[in-house]
């Protein structure tokens, strides 16, 4: 019986493990199913996902897209006056842009942030549609609303004053506004474009740019907004010394300051007095101080005459120096400087329209040899050429320069033309260096120092890669007006890791041929400063950047001895070049050590040249596998 229950039990176990092969494939069969099925279903999850991401990233793009070809809409409109359509711009930027914002708030599209490598992407993308929105809603918006509460002809001068509150009240809006795009760009700043797809990193880059760009626009128009009230008299009256610039005689920062005059500005009104010139200041002795390395450059004569104190490019030092120069002969301090030149009163003259000289005196002097009537078409021609066939002395000639200047200050302060073409005329004459200002003020400078406005060589307002192109009159007379110029950089090979780049000035003399006979003698200076008649000497003097070598100069590709300074830390080259009437000579200064990596830019003398005529386009010599 034992043996038969063995056999059984033996027989049991035996079929329990015949069975046990099926039952573990049933097992696995389910898994496997199991397994099939979760990842079907995460296939299915996953695509849906991915279907669900495609669409708002389509949105994203689309919004965006529709946002930034709303921009020069919204730009034209502003700049058109065209204040409803600008309102409607805004509003349409912002619901394109908060479009966008929602889609990349999306669950799903925050969940995917933190997928390893790719979340980046999504990140970025959010970091985007929250910078556009807020651009839009914190800064556009809130322009546009100010800009729609400001009647901007009524901002023009007028014989009534100008009601400034309105402006002082919109510069703490710009100032927020530009806080606001400022701290997107920084967000966006912070993110590392390398480690994103090519399709967000270019719109990141894109992005980054655009906003850098607005937030100096923002604060520009911001610290513009805060400072003018001020300093067109709200307070109390402003007093500026003008200095009248004539670029047939060049000075670094365009030509010699011949007429002057006191420019007052009370509650926006603009009126001209005490009107003089350089010539009747006389000689300084001893010379009122300057900075010794730039007297060491330019020589005692920036303070001994008022019509030298431009020697040097610095508008800062010139104005200052004049200054101290009114203050001593006139017993008089004034508030600050500004100085314009003729072809900057003809783009005030394009806006006011034409002036009609009223006074007796100039209509007595001028004998009907002169124009009456004086436009943005003929003042250069008129003031820096016709006048000195009129008036062999330079005493009346700053008359009429003073006279003229007044009737154009008077037209600008009449409320004479619109808004938009006078600061698209002032715009244009600060651009091209040919407005400038400084104040007395420490903190008005400050911030006006930032700007090209202000004239500096140095300081927040010069590219780290900037060079300078700067002419002063060697002949002692009016050639200027017949010499062309144009200056253009060309990027050399690298040296030993160090950028290097010439600077080449070719210059013409265009007068006739019998300029010697032909032009006044006021015009030629008829020998007496030892240049014969017709010719035209300049002194050239061309800045490097920062901790730059000035490494060599050539005259028509030959070698020649020059003067090798330093001012503010920046190289300065210097050479004397004389032409006679049809004569053109090219100077090239090479500029090595360069350790700026930013793109270069050369600031120039402005003459009666259109600046795009006279800045020709930077050029690069082919360096093969150079560098």
């Amino acid at each position: 019986m034992a043996n038969i229950q063995d056999s059984k039990e033996n027989g049991s176990r035996q079929g329990g493990n015949r069975n046990a092969p099926g039952d573990a494939g049933k097992r696995v069969r389910r898994r496997l199913l199991t397994t099939s099925i979760c990842v079907a279903a995460f296939l299915v999850l996953a695509g849906a996902c991915a279907a669900w991401l495609s669409a708002k990233a389509s949105t994203i793009k689309t919004e965006l897209e529709a946002s930034t070809h709303l921009v020069p809409k919204l730009k034209e409109s502003i700049l058109n006056n065209r204040q409803a359509e600008a309102s409607s711009a805004v509003d349409e930027l912002k619901r394109h842009t908060a479009a966008a914002r929602d889609a990349a708030a999306d669950p799903i599209w925050s969940l995917a942030t933190t997928i390893p490598w790719l979340g980046a992407n999504f990140s970025a993308t959010v970091e985007i549609t929250r910078s556009a929105d807020d651009v839009a809603t914190l800064g556009a918006a809130p322009l546009v609303k100010v800009y729609d509460s400001l009647d901007w002809n009524k901002l023009v001068p007028s014989n009534h004053g100008t009601d400034l509150e309105p402006i002082r009240k919109a510069a703490p809006v710009m100032a927020s506004a530009a806080n606001a795009v400022r701290a997107s760009v920084d967000r966006l700043n912070g993110i590392d474009a390398g480690s994103l797809l090519p399709q967000v990193a270019k719109p990141l880059t894109q992005a980054r740019d655009q906003l850098s760009t607005i937030v100096s626009t923002l604060d520009t128009a911001s610290n513009a907004a805060g400072l003018a009230p001020g300093m067109l008299g709200s307070e109390k009256p402003r007093h500026y010394l003008l200095l009248i610039q004539n670029n047939a005689e060049s000075r670094a920062t365009g030509g010699i300051p011949g007429a002057l005059a006191v420019l007052t500005a009370d509650k926006g009104r603009i009126s001209l007095s005490s009107q003089t010139s350089g010539h009747d200041l006389g000689e300084f002795n001893p010379p009122v101080p300057v900075d010794p390395q730039q007297e060491s450059i330019y020589s005692t004569r920036m303070g001994t005459f008022m019509q030298d104190v431009n020697f040097t490019p610095d508008f800062p030092t010139a104005a200052t120096t004049a200054l101290k120069m009114w203050e001593q002969k006139k017993n008089e301090r004034l508030d600050g400087a500004i100085s314009i030149d003729p072809v900057a009163l003809g783009y005030i003259l394009d806006a006011t329209g034409p002036v009609s000289l009223q006074d007796p005196q100039l209509l007595a002097l001028t004998g009907g040899k002169l124009p009456n009537q004086l436009s943005g078409n003929n003042i250069v021609k008129t003031l820096l050429s016709d006048v000195y066939a009129q008036f062999n002395n330079a005493q009346l000639q700053d008359v009429y320069f003073a006279g003229v200047a007044k009737e154009v200050f008077g037209a600008l302060s009449s409320g004479k033309g619109d808004a938009k073409g006078l600061l698209t005329g002032v715009g244009k004459g600060v651009e091209e260096h040919r407005i400038l200002l400084w104040s007395a003020e420490g903190s008005e400078q400050s911030v006006l120092n930032k700007y090209p406005l202000s004239g500096s060589i140095s300081g927040p307002s010069v590219p780290a890669a900037q060079f300078g192109a700067y002419f002063n009159d060697g002949t002692g007379a009016k050639m200027d007006y017949y010499v062309k110029r144009t200056v253009q950089l060309i990027r050399q090979c690298p040296a030993n890791g160090y950028g290097t780049i010439k600077v080449r000035i070719t210059s013409t003399n265009t007068a006739p041929a019998d300029a010697a006979s032909s032009l006044p003698s006021y015009v030629t200076g008829g020998g007496i400063y030892g240049i014969p008649p017709g010719e035209a000497q300049s002194n050239v003097i061309v800045y490097g950047p920062a901790q730059a070598q000035v490494e060599t100069a050539t005259q028509d590709g030959n070698k020649v001895p020059f003067g090798a300074q330093q001012h503010d830390n920046r190289p300065v080259g210097t050479l004397t070049m004389k032409l006679a009437p049809g004569q053109s000579t090219t100077v090239e200064f090479t500029f090595g050590k360069i350790v700026q990596q930013s793109q270069p830019a050369v600031v120039v003398t402005p003459t009666i040249q259109s600046l795009d005529k006279v800045v020709l386009p930077i050029e690069s010599v082919n360096c093969g596998g150079a560098g």
